[in-house]
């Protein structure tokens, strides 16, 4: 099914629009062949020494037998889009894709940002790497009409080679790029560029170009990485986050089996806490990473006394609790007049949701290979969402200079936002340094969950007014969150503009802060992955309330289509809120799921909810029942999703898309962080459990195609399923699901 929607996405911000900004450099490769490079010059925004040229690396590169090598600029970290990425190039480059051979990149200001998360990595590279497949595929055209003596608009190009219709002759790319190479490199703003239609690679299922490699269990992840000379380390960092090293049994420990050495390091500044930096901690090296675990058991550590550790999950809630029931500390945005609209509405619903903090556990723990030489040069190979921050924090904790830290990008076992953080690598560099080796640092699964960047917990605290004819006529939210210090803690903040913000005449957001002493950071979909839970419940709540059906409701609040613009955030100017693209996604998955058409059995429901996040919408429903203690049992998932016009690689897409989901139905059944004396509780997946295989339904994703810039897939799959799952549990069994976890002693008969 295809759906062209007349609205237009508007242009990105200027910091996404590298196509206008990029040049092309031309030159011959070692051996023969011809190598593109795509420069971006420092005013772009990109890493670049100031008042300096950017260094131009190859991008692409042409061999004298036609094979073409594509080099991968983003960390891949389980996206795909090691994949994605270079297909873009070579479509437009119009070669066959069992001739392209992909490499990742190193850091290198070259490739512009360098960066995973945010869903960002399609938005922002769409453009400019069409453009530059495009320039090569006209330089070799310009190349073989020159050889033929022929006008270049009486050649054209096919798998590889270029071809002359009049006569007959043609020539394969590795013939020509040699030649091309002398070429002048063409404009990028106004190099012509294929014909959706005329896409052989981009749009069609294509198999990860390293995943035959993952499979027969190659070394490509961080946790692979050996280099020469290279010991193992372990670090243990106080329970307690932001306590100090007192005093250790460092003399016990190295005499232990394997182990060279066991020594303090300490913390660079009193906030790295909260920034993901160095803290305090004891590091043990030794010849074998089991050696340095095996030692960690016979560590004892003395930590200073601290704040945190009056801190508790528990006091949080109590906290909460009161905090709600008073005045907010802070109005973030007021329409019209709420106390009035409530007192004239002819019925007002109230509700609290609330969610726990989460942990990231990708399946690979963080770990790091860093050698820190004594020439002021270092060298690391992490499996990272955010090379540039690596180099950048681990140069300014270390006193090193950027341009002296060398960074590999391996390939990564999940990210979920955790690796864009770098406290990992800038523990293995200090520890490096300090034992004059290279080391690989590995966390244990225990490290690993209790030394998290958490999702922040929240509590929403809901108001809404109806009037006769079941319109929303007010709505507010007393939202109780968290900061650190002065600040808001990461992704714990309440956009003002979130919806239904400018939907309903009489609205107020506010908020109170509880300080907190644990770190927080970003998780797949940040913000909006506890946010969506939260408002699409209560929406759902209002349409009960208000006897219609939850589609309909939803769609009677959007209303009849417009485009709202949105402010910008950081350095992105995101496109507007198009509520066309909300109903279109929020229509075909009722039609896909045969919304109000199914018989359903007593026992069980369907819900529904719709969501808009980086950039991509996306309306979900989910079927769901209960058993006789309480757990649900979910049978299917239907989702539907807007990214834009094109779909790259539809494999990877429907990929990420499941994943999200299913990441999203893990957090909803089974997952919390608990603080208890400013400590983690849990200490490996018995305590924080993942999502079973046995637990997965069928998630049957489609596409609603519309003529807007293609966006990413990484996370805005995720946000509606929570919401979705706790609204059909309310069909199913009529008992509201206002806090997550998800408790089954609530669902029991």
């Amino acid at each position: 099914m295809r759906s062209i929607s007349t609205l237009e996405q508007s242009q990105a911000s200027a910091d996404l629009d590298l196509g206008r900004r990029a040049f092309l450099k031309v030159s011959v490769a070692a051996g023969g062949g011809l190598m593109l490079s795509l420069a971006f010059p420092a005013a772009a925004g990109v890493m670049a020494a100031k008042g300096k040229d950017v260094k131009i690396n190859p991008f692409v590169r042409i061999a004298p037998d036609g094979t073409v090598t594509i080099m991968s600029k983003n960390p891949e970290i389980g996206q795909g889009i090691m994949t994605s990425l270079p297909m873009i190039i070579a479509d437009e480059l119009d070669v066959e894709w069992k001739n392209v051979r992909v490499e990742q990149a190193l850091l290198d200001p070259v490739y512009g940002e360098q960066f995973a998360g945010g869903s960002y990595a399609t938005p922002s590279n769409w453009d400019p790497l069409r453009r530059v497949g495009a320039a090569g595929r006209q330089m070799l055209i310009a190349a073989a009409a020159k050889t033929w003596g022929v006008s270049v608009t009486a050649c054209s190009t096919e798998a590889g080679r270029v071809r002359h219709g009049a006569s007959g002759r043609a020539l394969s790319y590795g013939e020509l790029a040699t030649s091309a190479a002398s070429v002048p490199a063409p404009d990028l703003n106004t190099v012509p560029l294929k014909d959706p239609k005329d896409y052989k690679i981009i749009g069609k299922f294509t198999g990860g170009v390293d995943s035959p490699r993952v499979l027969a269990g190659e070394p490509l992840f961080g946790i692979d990485t050996t280099v020469p000379g290279m010991r193992y380390a372990i670090f243990e960092k106080a329970g307690v986050f932001g306590a100090k090293v007192a005093s250790a049994n460092l003399d016990a420990v190295k005499q232990l089996p394997g182990v060279h050495d066991a020594f303090i390091v300490r913390g660079s500044d009193p906030q790295a806490v909260f920034e993901m930096g160095l803290v305090d901690g004891v590091a043990i090296v030794a010849d074998r990473w089991w050696q340095a675990e095996k030692a960690l058991q016979q560590l004892e550590i003395q930590w200073e006394q601290h704040p945190t550790s009056t801190q508790s999950s528990e006091r949080f809630e109590r906290e909460a609790s009161t905090l709600a029931q008073g005045k907010p500390q802070h109005i973030l945005r007021q329409d019209g007049d709420v106390d009035s609209a409530l007192k004239q509405s002819a019925k007002v619903v109230q509700a609290s949701y609330a969610y726990p903090f989460l942990a990231h556990v990708p399946l690979e723990p963080m770990n790091c290979t860093a050698d820190v030489r004594s020439d002021g040069t270092a060298e690391i190979w992490a499996p990272t969402q955010g090379p540039g921050d690596i180099q950048e924090q681990v140069a300014s904790t270390l006193g090193i200079k950027p341009d002296k830290i060398k960074v590999h990008m391996t390939r990564a076992g999940g990210g979920f936002g955790r690796r864009g953080d770098v406290d990992y690598a800038i523990e293995a560099a200090a520890i490096s340094k300090k034992a004059g080796c290279p080391i690989k640092l590995l966390w244990n699964r225990r490290q690993d969950i209790q030394h998290d960047a958490y999702r922040p917990a929240g509590w929403h605290n809901f108001s809404a007014g109806l009037d006769a004819q079941g319109r929303v006529t007010a709505f507010r939210n007393h939202f109780v969150t968290f900061a650190q210090g002065k600040k808001l803690a990461r992704t714990a903040e309440l956009p003002d503009n979130q919806y239904p913000a400018g939907f309903v005449p009489n609205l107020e957001y506010a908020h109170s802060l509880m300080q907190l002493g644990v770190p927080t950071g970003y998780l797949r979909n940040p913000g909006n992955n506890g946010i969506a839970f939260a408002y699409e419940s209560f929406i759902d709540e209002l349409a009960h309330a208000a006897g219609k059906d939850p589609v309909q409701f939803r769609l009677d609040l959007l209303g009849p289509p417009r485009v709202i613009p949105a402010p910008k955030r950081g350095r992105q100017t995101p496109p507007p809120f198009d509520t066309g693209r909300v109903r279109g996604v929020l229509e075909m998955v009722a039609d896909k799921a045969g919304w109000g058409k199914q018989s359903l059995p007593a026992g069980v429901g369907m819900g529904v909810a719709v969501y808009y996040s980086h950039w991509g919408y996306f309306a979900e429903v989910v079927k769901a029942s209960v058993d006789s203690d309480g757990r649900p049992k979910v049978h299917k998932i239907w989702a539907v999703g807007d990214v834009g016009r094109q779909i790259i690689n539809p494999a990877g897409a429907i990929n990420q898309s499941q994943g999200a989901i299913l990441d999203g139905l893990g957090q909803a059944l089974h997952q919390a962080i608990t603080i208890e004396g400013g400590r983690v509780v849990q200490t490996n997946f018995d305590t924080f459990p993942a999502l079973r295989m046995s637990e997965a339904p069928p998630v049957e994703v489609s596409f609603r195609v519309t003529d807007n810039p293609p966006t990413g897939l990484g996370e805005p799959p995720l946000p509606p399923v929570l919401p979705a799952l706790c609204n059909a549990l309310y069909v199913a069994t009529g008992k509201r699901i206002r806090r997550l976890p998800i408790d089954p002693a609530l669902l029991r008969a």
